[in-house]
């Protein structure tokens, strides 16, 4: 076996790489919670609303996308959408405002930020920072969500 891996290395590394890579792909999506929401809000058309690229998020269990988000607003929804090269197994998503709701808002040390809460059966928590919340906020209008009163 080991004449055979020598001789071929230079063809199995790639493909060992690819697989690695798509196999992470969906091990992120199903733990961050995303493949569950791709189930009732894939988008399969474009979106048209203003959107903001290079963004971060910490979604359900500490999972986070770091500067490969692209997230938009449009008084439809809340788009989210990976940077191509981290497609795999993360469909563009667009969630009805009435879908989001505004969990807390905060502080981590000194930075601000905002969680929302995605899916009302799926409650996938959201957390952005607060300067993109409020970008998101002006391009929803009268469609952001409000606190949970529960």
């Amino acid at each position: 076996m080991k004449p055979f891996l020598d001789a071929n290395f230079p063809f199995i590394f790639p493909i060992i790489l690819i697989a690695v890579f798509c196999g992470v792909g969906f091990i992120v999506a199903r733990t961050s919670g995303w493949a569950l929401l791709s189930r009732r809000f894939r988008l399969e058309t474009s979106f048209t609303g203003p959107t903001w690229s290079w963004q971060r998020a910490q979604m359900r269990f500490a999972t986070g996308y770091n500067g490969c988000l692209t997230v938009g607003a449009d008084p439809s929804g809340l788009y989210l959408a990976t940077m191509f090269f981290f497609r795999i197994g993360h469909p563009p998503l667009l969630l009805p405002w009435h879908e989001v709701t505004l969990r807390k808002e905060g502080k981590i040390l000194w930075v601000p930020y905002v969680e929302l809460t995605l899916g009302r059966e799926e409650q996938i928590p959201f957390r952005i920072r607060a300067t993109l919340a409020a970008k998101l906020k002006a391009a929803a209008g009268m469609n952001w969500p409000t606190a949970r009163t529960t």
